[in-house]
């Protein structure tokens, strides 16, 4: 596939369908190894990484080399990440959550980021636990799909489109880290005047923005952009937005910082928070 592929063409059906259903067999994986049936091991960075995760990884490569050959892939759990990309990659995070999964909860996910010219055009979140799935394309909107647990997907058709909700002007809703909450974060809902905070792991916070049970995610310290990209997409494609904390842009592909985020804020509808804070 040509790396100077366009936005429509990332967005075949044909395509798009491939990858949520590849998506959608890594979370079954993911899901009949919990409880118990994926060894745990500590990576360098004190981080750990199960037989899962890889399990995850291994059907998400699979699939990206047989639906998008020759496009550069990064993932969390690779050996060796490539340094060079160009202008179309894919951003793949096998098991978001891993610490959570091991400790038994249900708020995990799995991610894949379509990638092009920095930006993320598409973006799919599985929820194991949930039987869910969430896409998203850009100017194609979001939506959200049942799964089986064995992988299925029963009725594409069925899906059911998603977005954001207008920002309340009271009980507004932000989504925080259940294990990263974190002062600069609380001081900054406190000035947003935004009072219930929703805790939560993994990638399912961007979700709870694109469906429209939240208002805004804050993470104003250090990430990846393999746990952040498949979310910014579904949140814009549900009609949000993922910036930095000043409002600009968040670019990806950063090799040089080994593929790291500094900060950022997801919103549903910007405007509105802000203009009630």
């Amino acid at each position: 596939m040509d790396r100077q592929l366009d936005d429509q063409a990332i967005a075949d059906q044909t395509l798009m369908a491939g990858l949520t259903a590849a998506v959608a067999v890594a979370a079954a994986a993911t899901l009949a190894m919990a409880g118990g049936g994926a060894s745990v091991r500590i990576k360098a960075d004190g981080s750990p990484v199960t037989d899962a995760d890889e399990r995850s990884q291994a059907i998400l490569l699979q699939a990206m080399a047989r639906l998008m050959p020759g496009v550069p892939v990064v993932s969390e759990e690779m050996a060796t990440r490539p340094s060079r990309l160009g202008n179309l990659f894919a951003l793949i995070d096998p098991l978001d959550g891993t610490k959570g999964y091991v400790a038994g909860s249900s708020e995990y996910t799995v991610n894949l980021a379509i990638m092009h010219d920095g930006r993320p055009v598409a973006g799919i979140v599985a929820v194991p636990a949930e039987g869910l799935i969430y896409r998203g394309m850009a100017r194609h909107g979001a939506e959200r799909l049942a799964m089986a647990h064995d992988g299925t997907i029963a009725d594409p058709a069925a899906a059911q489109p998603i977005g954001i909700r207008g920002a309340p002007p009271h009980n507004r809703v932000a989504m925080v880290s259940r294990s990263h909450l974190d002062a600069a974060t609380i001081a900054l809902l406190d000035r947003l005047h935004i009072g219930r905070r929703m805790a939560c792991g993994s990638a399912l916070k961007f979700c709870r923005i694109a469906e429209g049970l939240a208002d805004i995610y804050p993470r104003l310290a250090t990430t990846c952009e393999w746990d952040v990209a498949a979310g910014h997409a579904l949140v814009e494609a549900a009609g949000g937005s993922v910036t930095l904390p000043d409002g600009g842009a968040l670019r990806y592909g950063d090799a040089a910082s080994d593929f790291r985020v500094p900060a950022f804020i997801a919103w549903g509808d910007r405007a509105g928070v802000l203009a009630a804070a």
